[in-house]
This record gives structure tokens, C-alpha cells and sequence, in this order.
């Protein structure tokens, strides 16, 4: 098994090694986790994100990422790429610079939208400066 110590955000196969993680140890990394379904419900989101969002856990698994949870992501940049590598059946692997505005001032971030092609669970992963 894959040990959190050993992630880093911008590691080769990441997407494969969060799989393996439990949620305990995700949250020990010094970046965000956002894992969510085909349906774009969270269900994995790591205490790194929580405390950098303001948004517990309870707060956000269960709910729609896109729409109820960060729709300042719900646009071309991130959440139509996932759309789209799953119409199209393929990986997504991407990082990009993007500014998240939701419920806070402005912040700089990197995002790593990662995604398995016919994976269960999708990963956005943020990193901040």
C-alpha cells in the first residue's frame, strides 16, 4: 500500500495512489484533495482542503462539487474537462493556474484535475502558494 509520505502533487500516477489511500491518510498531505463520483458528489476531501476552504467535511461529502461546493470550478477550465475525458473515455491529467473566489478573497492556486478512464472517482487537487 501506498503511504501519504510518499505523494506529492505534482508525482506521475497520483490519481493511482489517492485510490489506495485511505482517508486518514490523505489527510496528512500538504495540498488539497477533492475526490468525487460520476456524478460530481464529493466523497473524499481531505482536512488540508478543509482548513484552507473554511468548509468542514460534513459540510461538503455528499454534495455536488460543481454546483454546491465550488461553482467558482463549474466552467470550461475545470469542470468541462472532466466532462469531457469521460464522454470521451480518456484520462485527464492537467495542472493550471486558477483563481478560486468562492466564500473568500481571491486566491491563487495551481489545480491538478485528475481522472482515470473509467475510474469511480475523479480528483481535483489544489495547491496553494
Amino acid at each position: 500500500m501506498m503511504q501519504a509520505e510518499n505523494c506529492s502533487f505534482n508525482q506521475d500516477k497520483l490519481g493511482e495512489q489517492l485510490a489506495q489511500l485511505p482517508d486518514q491518510a490523505i489527510d496528512s498531505l500538504d495540498f488539497g484533495v477533492i475526490g468525487f463520483d460520476a456524478d460530481t458528489v464529493v466523497t473524499r476531501y481531505n482536512e488540508f482542503e478543509s482548513k484552507a476552504a473554511g468548509l468542514t467535511a460534513n459540510r461538503v461529502i455528499g454534495q455536488p462539487l460543481f454546483t454546491v461546493v465550488a461553482p467558482c470550478m463549474n466552467n470550461f477550465m475545470v469542470a468541462q474537462r472532466f466532462e469531457d475525458a469521460f464522454n470521451a473515455g480518456e484520462a485527464l491529467d492537467v495542472t493550471i493556474d486558477y483563481v478560486l473566489t468562492l466564500r473568500m478573497r481571491p486566491v491563487k492556486v495551481a489545480l491538478r484535475l485528475l481522472a482515470a478512464a473509467g475510474s469511480g472517482t475523479r480528483y481535483v487537487l489544489v495547491k496553494r502558494a
